[in-house]
């Protein structure tokens, strides 16, 4: 008898904890925070790029090394309110990062040639189409997607030099589609919201060496950005 006292007591008190934790409602800070049809907030972030490379028939091994480094980034938020679980949201930030790319090549034989520090700033504008659940007390998850385009003030396009002179050239702008995950945090004074988004170019980023027999870049077919963001965004 004892040990099924002690057994129904244990079954009460885990059944008021349960309770306790996920079906009792709290006191819901902002309660009508999301009622206006728009609203506005700053970003900030960290940002992870990297280069995906494609190459031509006549090279199949990868011969362009790449190492990755975390910038960081700052932007604006413009959010319309569509209906209780639909919002159309532009991002326009500016990133900045820095990837270092080493070309396995056995025609070089000194780092100068080999490597090329590449220092990207992009003023990044994204059109996201945000989806939530339902708010459950003071938070919301959702996930997020939709396309964005960027101009890249590093860029070096214009430039007469190319590798042989140690420059290394890309394009000016980018078209990428982006996915990713988040969860909206009602708290006492203002909405903060972390979320972590995937970035994929969707063009040809490589401005080709003027030699078409470059050692640099005739092998390279595509090189398009890859990237993961880190936001948290106050409201």
């Amino acid at each position: 008898m004892k040990k099924l006292f002690i057994a129904i007591a244990l079954l009460v008190f885990t059944q008021n904890v349960s309770a306790q934790l996920f079906t009792k409602e709290k006191v819901q800070n902002l309660q009508n925070f999301d009622k206006p049809r728009f609203s506005w907030g700053y970003i900030l972030g960290l940002n992870f790029y990297d280069f995906n490379f494609d190459y031509t028939a006549d090279r199949l091994d990868p011969d362009v090394l790449h190492n990755e480094s975390i910038g960081f980034s700052v932007g604006l938020l413009g959010n319309m309110r569509i209906n209780d679980y639909l919002d159309l949201r532009l991002e326009p930030m500016v990133t900045f990062n820095t990837r270092t790319l080493t070309f396995d090549n056995p025609l070089f034989s000194e780092n100068f040639e080999r490597e090329r520090e590449v220092k990207s700033t992009y003023v990044h504008v994204p059109l996201l189409l945000k989806i939530s659940t339902k708010r459950i007390n003071n938070i919301k998850p959702f996930i997020i997607g939709g396309v964005s385009t960027s101009l890249n003030l590093s860029s070096n396009a214009d430039n007469p030099d190319d590798n042989s002179s140690g420059e290394f050239r890309m394009k000016n702008n980018t078209n990428y589609y982006e996915i990713g995950f988040g969860i909206d945090l009602y708290l006492y004074y203002f909405k903060f919201t972390p979320s972590i988004r995937g970035v994929f170019a969707m063009n040809d980023e490589l401005v080709p060496d003027n030699d078409p027999n470059s050692p640099w870049t005739s092998t390279i077919d595509k090189m398009s950005t890859r990237g993961v963001f880190l936001n948290f965004t106050f409201q």
